[in-house]
Protein backbone atom coordinates (compact mmCIF):
# COMPACT_ATOMS: atom_id res chain seq x y z
CA UNK A 1 0.00 0.00 0.00
CA UNK A 2 1.46 3.58 -1.09
CA UNK A 3 2.73 6.00 1.44
CA UNK A 4 0.53 8.97 0.69
CA UNK A 5 2.45 12.58 0.90
CA UNK A 6 0.53 15.63 0.56
CA UNK A 7 1.52 19.13 0.57
CA UNK A 8 0.38 22.68 -1.37
CA UNK A 9 1.98 24.06 -5.16
CA UNK A 10 4.25 26.44 -4.06
CA UNK A 11 5.17 28.23 -0.10
CA UNK A 12 6.28 31.55 -0.25
CA UNK A 13 3.35 33.29 -0.92
CA UNK A 14 3.38 37.00 1.21
CA UNK A 15 -0.62 36.77 1.71
CA UNK A 16 0.09 33.48 3.38
CA UNK A 17 1.29 35.74 6.31
CA UNK A 18 -1.34 35.93 8.93
CA UNK A 19 -3.40 32.74 7.42
CA UNK A 20 -0.47 30.68 7.53
CA UNK A 21 3.19 31.96 8.50
CA UNK A 22 3.16 34.07 11.50
CA UNK A 23 3.40 37.95 11.55
CA UNK A 24 6.76 39.20 10.87
CA UNK A 25 7.99 35.70 9.62
CA UNK A 26 10.80 36.77 6.77
CA UNK A 27 10.20 35.18 3.27
CA UNK A 28 13.90 33.21 3.72
CA UNK A 29 12.47 31.84 7.02
CA UNK A 30 8.95 30.32 4.77
CA UNK A 31 10.70 26.81 3.66
CA UNK A 32 11.62 25.89 7.15
CA UNK A 33 8.30 26.88 8.86
CA UNK A 34 6.39 25.19 6.18
CA UNK A 35 8.42 22.06 6.21
CA UNK A 36 7.57 21.62 10.28
CA UNK A 37 3.75 20.98 8.74
CA UNK A 38 4.63 19.19 5.16
CA UNK A 39 6.41 16.70 4.32
CA UNK A 40 6.34 17.62 0.43
CA UNK A 41 5.90 20.80 -1.42
CA UNK A 42 5.62 21.93 -5.55
CA UNK A 43 8.50 24.34 -6.80
CA UNK A 44 7.03 26.46 -9.05
CA UNK A 45 9.68 28.97 -9.84
CA UNK A 46 11.09 26.83 -12.09
CA UNK A 47 8.46 27.09 -15.13
CA UNK A 48 9.76 30.56 -14.88
CA UNK A 49 13.07 30.68 -14.42
CA UNK A 50 15.90 27.41 -14.73
CA UNK A 51 16.39 26.00 -11.41
CA UNK A 52 20.23 26.29 -10.86
CA UNK A 53 21.99 23.58 -8.47
CA UNK A 54 23.00 26.16 -5.95
CA UNK A 55 19.60 26.81 -5.12
CA UNK A 56 18.08 23.53 -4.99
CA UNK A 57 20.86 22.08 -2.94
CA UNK A 58 20.27 25.08 -0.76
CA UNK A 59 16.76 24.38 -0.14
CA UNK A 60 17.45 20.87 -0.10
CA UNK A 61 20.00 21.61 3.46
CA UNK A 62 17.18 23.39 4.57
CA UNK A 63 14.51 20.29 4.99
CA UNK A 64 14.59 17.78 7.05
CA UNK A 65 15.68 13.78 5.66
CA UNK A 66 12.14 12.66 4.59
CA UNK A 67 11.10 15.82 2.83
CA UNK A 68 10.29 15.55 -0.63
CA UNK A 69 10.02 18.44 -3.56
CA UNK A 70 7.66 18.11 -6.82
CA UNK A 71 9.49 20.48 -9.28
CA UNK A 72 7.54 21.96 -12.06
CA UNK A 73 9.15 21.59 -15.34
CA UNK A 74 10.42 25.35 -17.38
CA UNK A 75 8.11 26.61 -19.94
CA UNK A 76 10.61 25.84 -22.61
CA UNK A 77 10.00 21.91 -22.35
CA UNK A 78 6.09 22.57 -21.79
CA UNK A 79 4.45 25.65 -22.77
CA UNK A 80 7.20 27.60 -25.21
CA UNK A 81 8.01 24.44 -27.35
CA UNK A 82 11.37 24.57 -29.82
CA UNK A 83 12.03 20.78 -30.34
CA UNK A 84 15.20 21.88 -31.55
CA UNK A 85 16.43 23.12 -28.40
CA UNK A 86 14.55 20.15 -26.64
CA UNK A 87 17.96 18.39 -25.73
CA UNK A 88 19.80 21.60 -24.69
CA UNK A 89 16.81 23.07 -22.52
CA UNK A 90 16.14 18.96 -20.88
CA UNK A 91 20.20 18.83 -19.90
CA UNK A 92 19.89 22.43 -18.42
CA UNK A 93 17.10 21.35 -16.42
CA UNK A 94 17.94 17.76 -15.33
CA UNK A 95 21.92 19.63 -14.08
CA UNK A 96 19.76 22.23 -12.35
CA UNK A 97 17.84 19.27 -10.09
CA UNK A 98 20.78 17.22 -9.90
CA UNK A 99 21.12 18.13 -5.79
CA UNK A 100 17.28 16.96 -4.70
CA UNK A 101 17.34 13.79 -7.05
CA UNK A 102 20.79 13.21 -5.31
CA UNK A 103 20.17 13.15 -2.07
CA UNK A 104 16.57 11.58 -2.30
CA UNK A 105 14.55 14.56 -2.21
CA UNK A 106 13.10 14.77 -5.57
CA UNK A 107 9.64 13.25 -5.15
CA UNK A 108 8.22 13.74 -9.07
CA UNK A 109 9.44 16.09 -12.12
CA UNK A 110 6.07 17.84 -12.81
CA UNK A 111 5.02 18.19 -16.72
CA UNK A 112 2.23 20.42 -17.11
CA UNK A 113 1.40 21.33 -20.48
CA UNK A 114 -1.26 23.58 -21.32
CA UNK A 115 -4.78 23.15 -23.01
CA UNK A 116 -3.34 24.51 -26.04
CA UNK A 117 -1.55 21.74 -26.62
CA UNK A 118 -3.16 19.22 -28.60
CA UNK A 119 -3.24 15.45 -29.13
CA UNK A 120 -1.95 15.59 -32.53
CA UNK A 121 1.31 13.01 -33.88
CA UNK A 122 3.60 16.04 -33.50
CA UNK A 123 2.61 16.57 -30.11
CA UNK A 124 2.90 12.71 -29.47
CA UNK A 125 6.37 12.60 -30.56
CA UNK A 126 7.24 15.57 -28.96
CA UNK A 127 6.53 14.12 -25.80
CA UNK A 128 8.07 10.99 -26.49
CA UNK A 129 11.28 12.07 -26.94
CA UNK A 130 10.96 14.66 -24.24
CA UNK A 131 10.04 11.77 -21.42
CA UNK A 132 12.92 9.41 -22.93
CA UNK A 133 15.52 11.90 -22.34
CA UNK A 134 14.08 12.50 -18.74
CA UNK A 135 14.13 8.36 -18.11
CA UNK A 136 14.94 7.55 -14.46
CA UNK A 137 13.25 10.22 -13.03
CA UNK A 138 10.14 10.14 -10.90
CA UNK A 139 7.88 11.98 -13.90
CA UNK A 140 4.44 12.84 -13.79
CA UNK A 141 2.47 14.70 -16.76
CA UNK A 142 -0.60 16.36 -16.23
CA UNK A 143 -2.48 16.88 -19.21
CA UNK A 144 -5.54 20.17 -19.38
CA UNK A 145 -6.90 18.79 -22.82
CA UNK A 146 -9.10 16.02 -22.29
CA UNK A 147 -8.09 15.01 -26.24
CA UNK A 148 -5.40 13.22 -24.04
CA UNK A 149 -7.86 10.71 -22.43
CA UNK A 150 -7.39 7.79 -24.31
CA UNK A 151 -6.22 4.12 -23.31
CA UNK A 152 -3.11 4.37 -25.56
CA UNK A 153 -1.86 7.23 -23.33
CA UNK A 154 -1.93 5.32 -20.33
CA UNK A 155 -0.85 2.65 -21.71
CA UNK A 156 2.50 4.76 -23.13
CA UNK A 157 2.90 6.54 -19.89
CA UNK A 158 2.31 3.12 -17.92
CA UNK A 159 5.27 1.54 -20.25
CA UNK A 160 7.53 4.25 -19.11
CA UNK A 161 6.60 3.89 -15.84
CA UNK A 162 5.39 7.63 -15.44
CA UNK A 163 2.96 8.94 -13.15
CA UNK A 164 -0.37 10.34 -14.93
CA UNK A 165 -1.53 13.19 -12.67
CA UNK A 166 -5.57 13.29 -11.58
CA UNK A 167 -6.72 16.63 -11.33
CA UNK A 168 -10.01 18.45 -9.88
CA UNK A 169 -10.62 20.93 -11.50
CA UNK A 170 -13.98 23.12 -12.61
CA UNK A 171 -16.17 21.24 -14.72
CA UNK A 172 -16.06 23.10 -18.05
CA UNK A 173 -15.73 21.85 -21.60
CA UNK A 174 -12.72 19.56 -22.57
CA UNK A 175 -11.11 20.12 -19.24
CA UNK A 176 -9.86 16.72 -17.33
CA UNK A 177 -12.57 15.28 -15.19
CA UNK A 178 -11.04 13.81 -12.24
CA UNK A 179 -9.98 10.24 -12.03
CA UNK A 180 -8.02 7.67 -10.30
CA UNK A 181 -5.36 5.97 -12.83
CA UNK A 182 -2.62 4.82 -11.54
CA UNK A 183 0.54 4.39 -14.54
CA UNK A 184 3.49 3.79 -12.22
CA UNK A 185 4.68 3.44 -8.60
CA UNK A 186 4.41 7.30 -8.43
CA UNK A 187 0.78 8.16 -8.33
CA UNK A 188 -0.50 11.91 -8.36
CA UNK A 189 -3.42 13.97 -7.72
CA UNK A 190 -3.28 17.61 -8.04
CA UNK A 191 -6.32 19.78 -6.58
CA UNK A 192 -6.98 23.10 -8.72
CA UNK A 193 -9.77 24.40 -7.36
CA UNK A 194 -13.52 24.38 -9.14
CA UNK A 195 -13.71 28.09 -9.69
CA UNK A 196 -15.28 28.21 -12.89
CA UNK A 197 -16.08 31.87 -13.55
CA UNK A 198 -12.36 32.65 -13.09
CA UNK A 199 -10.72 29.45 -15.02
CA UNK A 200 -10.82 31.24 -18.35
CA UNK A 201 -10.49 35.03 -17.56
CA UNK A 202 -8.55 35.23 -14.72
CA UNK A 203 -5.17 35.48 -13.34
CA UNK A 204 -2.69 32.94 -11.71
CA UNK A 205 -4.26 34.02 -8.17
CA UNK A 206 -7.63 34.47 -9.01
CA UNK A 207 -7.90 31.50 -10.89
CA UNK A 208 -7.19 29.25 -7.99
CA UNK A 209 -9.23 31.15 -5.54
CA UNK A 210 -11.40 28.68 -3.91
CA UNK A 211 -11.91 26.38 -1.20
CA UNK A 212 -12.81 23.40 -0.25
CA UNK A 213 -15.35 21.90 1.45
CA UNK A 214 -14.91 18.86 3.59
CA UNK A 215 -18.02 17.01 1.86
CA UNK A 216 -15.90 17.77 -1.58
CA UNK A 217 -12.86 16.42 -0.28
CA UNK A 218 -14.81 13.19 0.96
CA UNK A 219 -15.33 12.65 -2.66
CA UNK A 220 -11.90 11.82 -3.38
CA UNK A 221 -11.66 9.08 -0.60
CA UNK A 222 -12.62 6.06 -2.72
CA UNK A 223 -10.21 7.37 -5.79
CA UNK A 224 -7.23 7.69 -2.91
CA UNK A 225 -8.54 4.13 -1.34
CA UNK A 226 -8.00 2.99 -4.54
CA UNK A 227 -4.78 4.76 -6.36
CA UNK A 228 -2.79 3.92 -2.53
CA UNK A 229 -3.59 -0.03 -3.55
CA UNK A 230 -1.56 0.44 -6.83
CA UNK A 231 0.88 3.00 -5.92
CA UNK A 232 4.18 2.64 -3.83
CA UNK A 233 3.56 6.58 -2.87
CA UNK A 234 0.95 9.07 -3.35
CA UNK A 235 1.35 12.31 -3.90
CA UNK A 236 -1.37 15.48 -3.04
CA UNK A 237 -0.65 18.76 -4.03
CA UNK A 238 -3.40 21.73 -3.62
CA UNK A 239 -2.78 24.73 -6.01
CA UNK A 240 -5.89 26.83 -4.42
CA UNK A 241 -2.95 28.68 -3.11
CA UNK A 242 -4.70 31.97 -2.83
CA UNK A 243 -5.00 33.41 1.19
CA UNK A 244 -3.34 30.18 2.01
CA UNK A 245 -6.83 27.79 1.30
CA UNK A 246 -4.42 25.70 0.05
CA UNK A 247 -2.60 24.96 3.51
CA UNK A 248 -6.11 24.71 4.91
CA UNK A 249 -7.41 21.98 2.47
CA UNK A 250 -4.34 19.80 2.71
CA UNK A 251 -4.47 20.03 6.65
CA UNK A 252 -8.00 19.07 5.82
CA UNK A 253 -6.99 16.65 3.96
CA UNK A 254 -4.86 14.82 6.32
CA UNK A 255 -6.87 15.09 8.80
CA UNK A 256 -10.20 13.54 7.09
CA UNK A 257 -8.10 10.48 5.61
CA UNK A 258 -6.00 9.58 9.29
CA UNK A 259 -9.70 9.96 10.87
CA UNK A 260 -11.20 7.50 8.54
CA UNK A 261 -7.85 5.41 8.24
CA UNK A 262 -6.82 5.50 5.25
CA UNK A 263 -3.11 4.84 4.02
CA UNK A 264 -0.04 5.77 5.74
CA UNK A 265 0.72 9.63 5.95
CA UNK A 266 4.29 10.36 5.64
Amino acid sequence: MAEIVIGTSGYSYKDWIGPFYPDGTKESEFLEYYAKTFNYVELNFSYYAMPSGRLTQNMAARTSDGFLFGIKAHKSLTHEIDPAQLDACADQFKKGIEPLAGCGKLGAVLFQFPFSFHYTDENRRYMDKLLSSFDGYPNAVEFRNSEWLHDSVYDGLAARTIALVNVDEPELPKLIKASDKVTARLAYIRFHGRNKKDWWTGTNVTRYDYLYSESELDEWLPRIAKMIEAARILIVAFNNHYKAQAVKNAIGLKNILTAKGIGEIR
